[in-house]
């Protein structure tokens, strides 16, 4: 569903992404960790079309992101560290809103349940957005791409400054989209949440992809050993 081919991209002499493979498969959530500036948000950008690569290619559901950039963005949802929503309309009115700018038309019931799946108490729907906590704004976000039927959902430090229980709730959220199938790939420094959500793991630093595991293959501790041993690789 998404998948980096030799992916590079530069910035004058700053090279930001090298060679990039990547491929995360639909069902899957794919958690790349690495420290501000090891190329992550820059991976997440191109497959958003926001970027364009300096070379190789990207492609979401087979569709080249340079080619056709509007059609690969039909395919995906986009919950950047902090939602952008309208403050002034109520947790429903957004998504409806949202809905609707993809082209999508959902009737009111049809929204709610969609803001029920993304765990978003009833009695929040009414309520102006601007009230909401962060965590509730990622449960709208999440309701948003859940509305669109996207097939892939991009994040990008999703549960920074989240509290530990909206950040499990959040987790639970996307591993309930990935067993809907869609396939996900997460930006983030969190390491437990990366250890306990993931399917599978990438650490990034200076742009290059330096270690893979599977989740289910590696401990907390050994995860954030080879974590600091990255970070001091040369």
């Amino acid at each position: 569903m998404l998948e980096a081919s030799g992916l590079s991209k530069s910035y004058g002499e700053v090279q930001a992404l090298r060679q990039l493979d990547l491929r995360v498969d639909p069902g899957e959530i794919y958690c790349l960790l690495g420290a501000n500036g090891a190329g992550k948000t820059t991976t997440l950008n191109i497959f958003l079309g926001f970027v364009a690569p300096t070379a190789g290619t990207a492609r979401v559901d087979s569709i080249d992101v340079v080619n056709d950039p509007i059609a690969a963005r039909r395919r995906i949802a986009y919950i950047p560290e902090t939602v952008t929503l309208y403050g002034a309309l109520t947790g429903l009115e957004n998504l409806d809103y949202f809905a609707r700018l993809s082209g999508q038309r959902h009737a009111t019931e049809a929204l709610r349940g969609f803001l029920a799946q993304a765990g978003l108490a009833a009695s929040a729907h009414e309520r102006p957005l601007g009230t909401y906590s962060k965590g509730m704004r990622q449960k709208v976000g999440i309701a948003i791409a859940i509305a669109r039927d996207a097939a892939a959902l991009l994040l990008d430090e999703p549960t920074s400054g989240l509290d530990p229980k909206a950040s499990n709730e959040f987790s639970e959220q996307i591993a309930a989209m990935a067993e809907r199938g869609a396939a996900i790939l997460m930006a983030t420094h969190d390491l437990f949440r990366a250890r306990e959500t993931g399917t599978r793991i990438g650490i990034m630093r200076d742009g290059e992809l330096r270690r893979e595991f599977n989740a289910r293959d590696i401990g907390h501790r050994e995860l954030e050993d080879e974590y600091l041993k990255t970070m001091q690789e040369g």
